[in-house]
């Protein structure tokens, strides 16, 4: 059987994944078909003796592992947003022969030994700037890969690498389902004063909907957060931190979901991969395709970063312990007391509630709203698109210049059982050149806010937090990555290629514009009276905008400095290690620690189940290049009168948008700026400038 005659809705790629046709059923039998016909792809490269060029190698081999990669993606996808047992137990059966056969190809010493000759050829120079950094990306990929390592070495590289793939879905699989797992019922509405009505109207459907009376509270954001944020009765703050927070661990619920044991052992396969390759840790390997060059530079800017902060986070926790105390009552401040004591403060000191600016942001307005920030900053147009989509709630959109398409997106926004929490992006297919032309890239753009909730059969639009908001802002500016690109060859297309410490400087430098009147203005219409926001309440947001700044610059530090210390400093050796290591950085760096009986990292799906390990500190490396970035904006801003500059947004489109990972993000950055990054920008939209 062939691609062409093949009836599984998997292997259609004529046009979009065929959501409303793909069943469990059909993906080992497209699986079994891709891997033979990718198989076959490579023994015929192998075997070629003509003189290697890019049509005669580089191009068949990516035609065959682009489909794959494309089929794989969809499962993947569909196995985070609707995960049922039946699409777990294929995912999980077929994850294993999908990463020997990329293992295989990476450990391959004849395609290896090909893209050496490429790029020793005499004409190396005179192909595109896209092509040689493909080339030359191919090449460190295949040491990473272990092509260089004996066979016996060979063999163990490629068992961790299964082995390691198995665990990380195990990881975020025991999240998942401790997460599904857990409902707080409380029948006593008294018991809920401070939550906003809209809360407990969705608690109330929750509760409905399990046909049990009174209201239903779960570990999906939008229902324990507003618990934290808004809940007088401290006991229930209390409880479902303490769930939050033990989830997937020793202390939660069930015994197999615990994910000490696989953080053990992720730990372990990442140093033994590391002393495989050569390297002393972890750290080092990951850092190898990053801007960052050693883990000590890396250290070194945390570190910086954190002293920058301290004293303002002091003084964050310090205002925070005293308010509580003399206007809660609360003289012993725990982790569960400042999240709704930090809401108190804000409320006083700037005269406003979350809540408040929340009726201002219904789901219609803040989509419209970002798109017409895109539309004027890039000149495209966005409009809706029909496709198959996995749920009824989900979206579909297109991105057109000049009438022209030039990608789509699917817009998921609402939390569900059986979808992973979170926000990301992810692609669906890249922009690349084909025989039949430009294929045009497609993206999942994947959230977790509150549903619209249905008030006596009345469905109300949904509510977003200004937070949300940016969330929003953020995953588009990923999805801009991806759909704006202009490079045709697939590896450095988009995303695809960027170092991971450069990916989120057009994420983080959307956010910018959830701050801006002239955006906030066309994004807003009260709940209930259709007003938009006032400049009153607007002015009062900006004054408290980096309200407690400090202390959240210094958990990002603390996150980010766990991770390097795990990868880099640590040798695996159980459960305690791992805590200990949590437990310096904090000492070093936070100003205030969890509970004992905390287990953040047991849940940390980013470095144990993405692709963050050793890497987490590129949110903050990234903050540094967006704020910067944003620089511009705020500098065209003073002669154009608005930061939504289309000549400045064409030179951000031009100089990082568009040329995806071609080159280094740090010649992109430099092409756009002008000069080298600074941190100045950030310190001071942080508010930590002195």
């Amino acid at each position: 059987m062939t691609l062409a005659n093949s009836p599984s809705p998997l292997l259609d790629f004529s046009y979009l994944p065929r959501f409303d046709a793909i069943r469990p059923e059909h993906v080992t039998p497209a699986i079994e078909l891709l891997l033979e016909q990718n198989r076959a792809v490579v023994a015929q490269l192998e075997q070629s003796t003509e003189p290697v060029s890019w049509e005669n190698f580089v191009q068949p081999l990516e035609d065959a592992t682009e489909h794959l990669g494309r089929v794989w993606s969809i499962i993947g996808h569909l196995n985070a947003v609707v995960d049922t047992p039946e699409l777990r137990a294929v995912y999980n059966e077929n994850q294993p022969v999908i990463t020997e056969f990329w293992t295989e190809l990476g450990q391959n010493l004849a395609l290896f030994d090909k893209y050496k000759a490429l790029r020793a050829a005499g004409n190396f120079d005179q192909l595109s700037p896209a092509r040689q950094t493909i080339i030359n990306n191919a090449i460190r990929d295949f040491r990473l890969s272990g092509a260089e390592l004996a066979d016996d070495k060979k063999q163990r590289y490629a068992e961790i690498q299964e082995k390691h793939a198995a665990l990380s879905t195990k990881f975020s699989e025991n999240v998942l389902d401790a997460t599904n797992a857990y409902g707080l019922f409380v029948e006593d509405v008294s018991e809920l004063a401070g939550l906003p009505e809209d809360v407990l109207q969705a608690a109330k459907n929750a509760a409905e909907k399990d046909e049990k009376p009174g209201y239903k509270f779960t570990l999906h954001f939008p229902s324990y957060f507003p618990v934290l944020q808004y809940a007088e009765n401290r006991a229930l703050r209390e409880s479902i931190y303490r769930a939050n927070a033990t989830k997937a661990s020793e202390l939660g619920a069930k015994p197999e979901w615990d994910n000490t044991s696989i953080i053990n052992e992720l730990l372990e396969l990442r140093k033994e991969e590391a002393v495989l390759l050569g390297y002393k840790n972890y750290a080092e390997v990951s850092l190898v395709a990053k801007m960052a060059e050693t883990p000590a530079q890396v250290s070194e800017f945390l570190l910086d970063l954190a002293q920058r902060g301290r004293s303002f986070a002091e003084k964050d926790l310090a205002e925070l312990r005293s308010f509580a105390r003399d206007n809660l009552g609360i003289d012993d401040l725990q982790a569960w007391d400042t999240t709704y004591a930090s809401e108190k403060l804000r409320e006083q000191r700037y005269a406003f509630s979350e809540q408040e600016v929340k009726l201002y942001f219904p789901e219609h307005k803040v989509v419209d709203g970002l798109f017409r920030v895109i539309q004027t900053l890039f000149a495209v147009d966005i409009k809706l698109d029909s496709a198959a989509c996995w749920h009824p709630d989900v979206k579909f959109y297109r991105l057109e210049k000049d009438g022209q398409l030039i990608g789509q997106f699917y817009l998921d926004l609402y939390a569900r059982d059986g979808k992973r929490g979170g926000a990301w992006m992810d692609d669906a297919r890249g922009r690349r050149r084909t025989s039949n032309g430009i294929q045009t890239p497609v993206a999942y753009l994947t959230c977790n806010f509150s549903e619209p909730v249905s008030v006596d059969g009345i469905k109300k639009p949904a509510l977003f937090t200004h937070d949300e908001v940016i969330t929003l802002f953020h995953e588009f500016g990923h999805g801009l990555h991806h759909l704006l690109t202009k490079v045709e060859d697939l590896s450095v297309s988009g995303i695809s290629g960027v170092e991971w410490d450069a990916v989120e400087l057009p994420s983080q430098f959307m956010e910018n514009f959830c701050w801006e009147w002239d955006v906030l203005q066309h994004m807003t219409a009260h709940a209930d009276t259709g007003a938009a926001l006032p400049r009153a309440l607007f002015d009062k947001m900006i004054a408290a905008k980096n309200f407690q700044s400090g202390m959240q610059t210094l958990r990002q530090v603390e996150f980010s400095l766990f991770d390097l210390r795990l990868h880099n400093d640590a040798h695996p050796g159980g459960a305690h290690l791992v805590q200990d290591i949590l437990n310096t950085v904090r000492e070093q760096v936070s100003v205030f620690n969890p509970p004992e009986f905390n287990r953040f990292q047991h849940s940390f799906g980013h470095i144990f189940a993405g692709g963050y390990a050793a890497g987490y500190f590129s949110y903050k490396w990234a903050e540094v290049l967006s704020a910067d970035a944003y620089g511009a904006f705020e500098e065209a801003a003073k002669i154009e009168g608005s930061t939504l500059s289309r000549s400045a947004g064409k030179k951000f489109q031009d100089e990082v948008l568009e040329v995806g990972g071609s080159r280094p993000a740090i010649a992109s950055f430099r092409a756009f700026r002008g000069r080298a990054p600074s941190i100045d920008a950030l310190l001071r939209h942080s508010g930590m400038s002195n």
